[in-house]
């Protein structure tokens, strides 16, 4: 399977409301909203969020990956000289448990090996992506009581 990146247009902002909105939905599924009142929440919550990173790491890279040409998520890195953050990556749940995430993470830590630096990602306590990154030589190192921050050490 191919993995391709590409950065983000203004085209895409459908695309990353959907992949936003995926994140949310089992939260979503036990509150007693009417569809518009979720779809308003949805759009008020990706805006302020990206508005956070767009604010907080205007450097990042800010990328939709993509397989066979299709969009299937979003990859969001901010570089920094002794640490990379993965600010966000998801995956279209359509799209899970194909290694897309595994290989992209891996490439990651790869760069972050030749270049001796650290990784750094903020995941959900209830996300099964904590697995992952586990697997991967990520250990946690901070809980803030809703996010746990896992972090990889360089190999160099």
């Amino acid at each position: 399977m191919s993995i391709t990146l590409r950065d983000v247009t203004a085209e895409d902002d459908l695309f990353l409301r959907k992949v936003y909105a995926c994140t949310r939905a089992r939260e979503l599924s036990v509150v007693p909203w009417t569809d518009e009142q979720r779809e308003a929440f949805l759009q008020f919550q990706f805006d302020a969020q990206n508005s956070h990173y767009r604010g907080q790491y205007p450097q990042a890279n800010f990328q939709i990956i993509e397989t066979a040409d299709e969009p299937v998520g979003r990859l969001y890195v901010s570089r920094e000289s002794n640490l990379i953050r993965i600010l966000d990556i998801t995956v279209l749940p359509e799209h899970r448990s194909a290694g897309i995430g595994t290989t992209l993470v891996q490439e990651i830590i790869a760069e972050a090996n030749r270049n001796g630096q650290a990784v750094t990602i903020w995941i959900e306590q209830d996300n099964p992506a904590q697995g992952m990154f586990q697997r991967l030589g990520f250990q946690p190192t901070q809980n803030d009581g809703y996010n746990v921050m896992f972090e990889y050490r360089s190999q160099n």
